[in-house]
């Protein structure tokens, strides 16, 4: 079914005309919902500290979780301490809230999550309801500031500042909603948003973002690291379980590496057989899988974290519009 989606939405399969009328069902379900929030139908929950939403109106990966990590480092260099809340999408948390610990399962709160736990160390909490794990951090946490990994359209929490990130190599596909497309709201949508980040090329009025390949980390003791070139000599296992497999092998195939590809679906989680390809060839996967896999895996297993490199003008731009909503 994923590859059908793929094939509909980004490469023009026919077959998605005859969903035509479902994408109208759903246009209209998305705009009563807008309206409803607008105008007071449904409840929203306002939080006492700036609320920062990273989303985007695509499905699927854009580079969200990267530029979350960013932000929230960005934001602690400048005095803020930030807290971090999320979904939790690949989880089994629903609408209690629960804090997310280093050591926690990701099959509990979501590979994402535990992956910021991992790299920030700060406070991070998921629910369904965003506007829960926000009060969880507040009752336990010095957070003076949130960030929301991927809650462009969750309008039940009211948003100081909203980010959308794109991903230029994929674009906005057919530039439909779905299921003809893979847009979660229309187009015109990115007008009403104050900040918007392009992983790739830039278009005026857009932040540019480039992911940079770090050295790969030995996953079973992440001191251990290698130069991605000290891969080059032998082929390799590539593995990506991610919104956008291609990306990470292009990505790989760009620093020189000979890779064998294994695509899975995004918060895709791996069985130990799945991970074991009958050789001794080294296996390199996404942090974002790694965190998923740490129990199921050997010598020959690393993980490849990415860094999100972006404009400077787009943290003083940040800044300034916390500040025009009254926060110090």
């Amino acid at each position: 079914m994923e590859k059908l989606a793929r094939a509909i939405w980004y490469e023009n399969y026919p077959l998605g005309w005859i969903l035509l009328p479902l994408e109208g069902i759903y246009r209209t379900l998305v705009m009563i919902r807008r309206y409803g929030y607008r105008y007071g139908w449904f409840a929203i929950t306002q939080l006492p500290v700036p609320v920062i939403i990273v989303g985007n109106i695509t499905v699927g990966g854009s580079g969200k979780t990267p530029l979350v990590l960013w932000i929230a480092q960005f934001l602690a260099a400048n005095g803020w301490r930030p807290g971090i809340i999320s979904r939790g999408h690949g989880g089994r948390i629903k609408s209690i809230p629960r804090e997310v610990k280093p050591d926690d399962d990701p099959r509990e709160v979501g590979d994402e999550p535990l992956l910021l736990a991992r790299r920030t160390q700060m406070p991070i909490a998921v629910c369904r309801r965003r506007a829960k794990a926000g009060e969880l951090l507040l009752a336990h946490h010095d957070c003076d500031c949130l960030i929301a990994d991927d809650g462009l359209q969750h309008y039940g929490l009211a948003r100081d500042v909203e980010i959308a990130v794109t991903d230029r190599a994929r674009g906005l596909g057919n530039r439909h909603c779905l299921p003809v497309g893979p847009l979660r709201e229309s187009m015109q949508r990115l007008d009403q948003i104050p900040l918007r980040v392009a992983q790739g090329c830039a278009e005026p009025g857009e932040y540019n973002m480039i992911l940079i390949l770090g050295d790969a980390v030995f996953i079973s003791d992440d001191i251990v690291s290698r130069p991605l070139t000290s891969f080059c000599t032998t082929p390799v296992h590539a593995v990506a379980g991610i919104g956008h497999p291609e990306k990470f092998f292009a990505a790989l195939r760009a620093r020189g590496l000979t890779i064998i590809v294994h695509s899975f679906p995004d918060h895709y989680f791996f069985r130990p057989d799945e991970l074991d390809f009958g050789d001794e060839l080294p296996v390199l996967m996404t942090e974002k899988d790694a965190v998923k896999c740490a129990v199921a895996v050997n010598a020959r297993h690393w993980y490849v974290p990415v860094e999100a490199h972006i404009s400077p003008e787009f943290g003083v731009r940040l800044l300034e519009l916390i500040k025009l909503r009254g926060y110090a």
